[in-house]
């Protein structure tokens, strides 16, 4: 009773313009008409009126979550405060029933979608704080990169929920679908495999993303080893993760292959790292000198960390000695171009000051008896006139 007599108070205003257009549009349908452009527009202005007071406050007492839930709300509500509106003018006019069950159930789909729309555009703050607050540029950025990981994985999934929960709930809003659904559930076992087969592999990238999410196995940023590339994590998607190769080639990963298969991280706890440059130099070498000269390299260098520098011999064979120089540096990045510089170094180094060092590949020829034996010393190579002599 109280909704008809606000209604007939809302249609009060307008009935000289019904009568007006009596002659064209019947009178039932002129108010509907009417009262909906009127509804709609109020609805509008309110939207307006109350999001322009609230980024007025916002901007006197600035707060990054309020400002963020009304930038995110904005668009969303916009649009779904005139379908609550029309929706409540076309059930409470007199038009025909069939014509109000049809505009409800097209406003009703609207409205849900709107909402899974509101939904997704909600789930950007926390990722948008978590942005601000965690910078990824800074040096010792281990605990930025878990939380952006965190935060950007399970908003992804909880994007997937959403819209599958949007979708179902407008399908089943249709009797045909429901019906459907009850056949379903009335033949649960089989309908269940059939559609867990079909979705497998969309779920096993769901749980996979929560594994990432929660053990992290992975973050943004991270350096990594995969199929034999070096590269970054530069995107951690809802089925695969997208890998950036030092030669700026991108690679693109399942997400399941991170949880299911053996690869390096460089970066899992921490972005320091050492490196190792082998050099192989004739037994004559000063290994003494060639450590002190490592240790000006890398103390002259910016690269270097200045944790470890060490210099071993690390290997022998007939012909040379094999150098492992030890160094560390901050990062990957850094740590590749102190491998390079160490290297270059050195080789120049033993170049200039002992030449004779380099690898040598010795033969000591002798003369041949009669009776096979050996004179001038033993015989390791030898020529058809016996003469003598060194071959490096």
């Amino acid at each position: 009773m109280i909704t008809q007599m606000t209604f007939a108070a809302m249609m009060g205003p307008f009935n000289a313009a019904s009568v007006s257009t009596a002659a064209l549009i019947p009178d039932v349908w002129a108010r509907y008409i009417i009262l909906t452009i009127v509804a709609v527009t109020i609805a509008l202005l309110l939207h307006h009126l109350f999001y322009s007071i609230g980024f007025r406050m916002t901007r006197r007492r600035p707060g990054i979550f309020e400002d963020l839930l009304l930038k995110h709300s904005e668009r969303p509500t916009r649009v779904l405060l005139p379908l609550l509106a029309a929706l409540w003018i076309v059930r409470q006019s007199s038009v025909p029933q069939e014509f109000v069950g049809t505009v409800s159930h097209a406003l009703g789909l609207a409205i849900i979608g709107c909402i899974g729309w509101l939904l997704i555009d909600l789930s950007n703050i926390f990722r948008e704080i978590v942005v601000e607050r965690y910078d990824l540029t800074l040096a010792d950025n281990y605990s930025a990169r878990r939380i952006h990981t965190q935060v950007t994985v399970l908003r992804r999934v909880l994007v997937v929920v959403i819209v599958l929960l949007t979708i179902a709930l407008m399908l089943m809003t249709f009797q045909q679908v429901r019906h459907f659904g009850e056949t379903v559930a009335a033949s649960a076992g089989l309908a269940g495999i059939v559609a867990g087969l079909a979705a497998r592999s969309t779920l096993s990238s769901l749980i996979a993303g929560i594994q990432v999410a929660i053990t992290q196995p992975i973050k943004l940023q991270d350096v990594v080893i995969v199929e034999g590339e070096w590269g970054r994590i530069e995107e951690i998607l809802t089925t695969f993760v997208v890998v950036r190769i030092w030669d700026q080639r991108r690679m693109i990963v399942p997400l399941t292959y991170f949880i299911d298969k053996p690869f390096q991280n460089w970066t899992r706890r921490s972005s320091d790292i050492m490196g190792t440059v082998f050099l192989y130099v004739d037994y004559t070498v000063p290994v003494e000198d060639i450590r002190q000269e490592l240790q000006r390299i890398v103390q002259s260098s910016d690269l270097w960390d200045g944790r470890v520098c060490g210099l071993q011999v690390t290997n022998t064979t007939d012909r040379s000695m094999e150098l492992r120089c030890l160094m560390s540096s901050a990062d990957s990045g850094k740590s590749f171009d102190l491998r390079a510089l160490v290297r270059e170094r050195l080789i120049w180094y033993i170049q200039k000051h002992y030449p004779e060092s380099l690898p040598q590949v010795r033969a000591v020829l002798g003369n041949v008896g009669s009776a096979g034996g050996h004179e001038n010393g033993s015989l390791v190579g030898g020529t058809a006139d016996g003469n003598e002599g060194r071959a490096a």
